[in-house]
């Protein structure tokens, strides 16, 4: 019977791997159609859009198993090449689905020589297009900048109010950029002249041996109260969690592995706790009654975790900082984030907690963003005033 289910299993994987094929194909089919065919492209235009399509989606997965399984250092032209890609297909295959409406309209109204004006011209317009969202995209995503909140929240220590907090997430340092990614970081958030920083997960892609050394610049953080990180889901499903984890300590992180530490300002105590990422399984599964169990009621609490639907239930943090999002990374997405997480970025109260979510300061997957600019957030904490009954 085990062998039957395991055969069983086998069998769906490999059906599920050829429908995920034959949609691939499909898709391409589709797009290189209605690129061309459709809109009575001559041949050389056919044969650039086959090159695109087609020859950008082998790209595309060179690019994946070169990041993923080798040292992306002498991949990394390709890679960034084949990532772009993807953000390239969207916005083409966005486009052309547009087009295809009043294209269809215009073909069931019997308005045939209409309809092949609307697609020569609209074609030409989804591309061009294309290209300019694209590029701009990847000098934004190249671009990290700094954004400030004044974050206002009651119970929190007098020796507490002025603190400057620097919360940065999703460095992504790896696929797309090396140890001078990571350098940048470090010279920005040095900049902002912190007295803490939080480092809120997903600050690699890859495999620890290839990437962990990028993280070298971290090591030059200088906050008088410390600098604190989490995992995040990149470094649970690279497989090298564990690894990653024991690299952030040795760059000189206080890494929170489900757990809390106390530390003081202006004679005032507080607690910053941490938890694993929500993937996480195993002994790197989250677990956020071990972070906060010698957490006292009177206790105010910095709760740090990369998703933010990791608030944890019950009246028992008061400051959650997190990351995840991306803001989107790539309109139109920072639409559907919300379906998965409580918030997309900046302050926001999540059953009854204020939570920090930073869009991030690296990239995942295309090293692109439209409309979800890359930052670092510097939070200056400020007591709130008593509430007057």
């Amino acid at each position: 019977m085990r062998a039957a289910g395991e055969l069983l299993r086998t069998a769906l994987g490999v059906l599920a791997l050829l429908l995920l094929l034959a949609t691939i194909v499909a898709w391409a089919r589709w797009l290189h159609r209605r690129l061309t065919v459709h809109a009575g492209a001559p041949r050389w235009v056919r044969i650039v859009s086959l090159v695109v399509v087609a020859g950008g989606l082998v790209l595309f997965g060179v690019a994946n198993v070169a990041y993923r399984f080798l040292d992306p250092e002498p991949w990394r032209p390709v890679i960034v090449v084949g990532l772009t890609w993807l953000a390239v297909a969207w916005y083409l295959t966005l486009g052309c689905a547009l087009v295809a409406v009043p294209a269809r309209v215009l073909r069931l109204s019997g308005r045939l020589a209409a309809r092949r004006r609307w697609l020569r011209v609209s074609t030409v317009a989804v591309v061009v297009a294309t290209v300019a969202v694209t590029a701009y995209g990847a000098v934004v995503a190249a671009r990290p900048g700094v954004v400030a909140y004044d974050v206002e929240i009651a119970g929190l220590p007098a020796g507490w109010d002025g603190t400057r907090v620097v919360l940065v997430t999703d460095l992504h340092v790896g696929a797309v950029h090396g140890q001078g990614w990571t350098r940048r970081m470090a010279d920005l958030v040095a900049a902002q002249d912190p007295e803490l920083v939080v480092l809120a997960g997903d600050l690699v892609d890859g495999w620890e041996v290839h990437t962990g050394p990028l993280l070298a610049p971290i090591a030059d953080l200088d906050a008088p109260l410390g600098a604190f990180a989490v995992s995040g889901n990149h470094e649970v499903e690279s497989g090298d969690g564990a690894a990653y984890l024991d690299r952030f300590e040795e760059v000189g992180l206080t890494v929170l592995r489900n757990d809390a530490v106390r530390i003081e300002r202006g004679g005032d105590k507080l607690v910053v706790a941490g938890v694993h990422d929500a993937t996480g399984t195993g002994a790197l599964a989250p677990d956020a009654d071990a972070a906060l169990a010698g957490v006292e009621a009177e206790d105010f609490v910095i709760f740090v975790a990369h998703q933010p639907l990791q608030v944890p239930g019950g009246d028992r943090v008061d400051l959650q900082l997190s990351g995840h999002t991306h803001g989107g990374q790539i309109w139109p997405f920072g639409w559907l984030v919300p379906l998965q997480q409580p918030t997309l970025a900046g302050v926001d109260e999540v059953n009854g907690v204020t939570v920090v979510t930073s869009r991030g300061f690296g990239t995942s997957g295309p090293p692109v963003r439209v409309g979800s600019p890359p930052e670092i957030v510097v939070l200056t904490l400020r007591s709130a005033p008593a509430a007057v009954e």
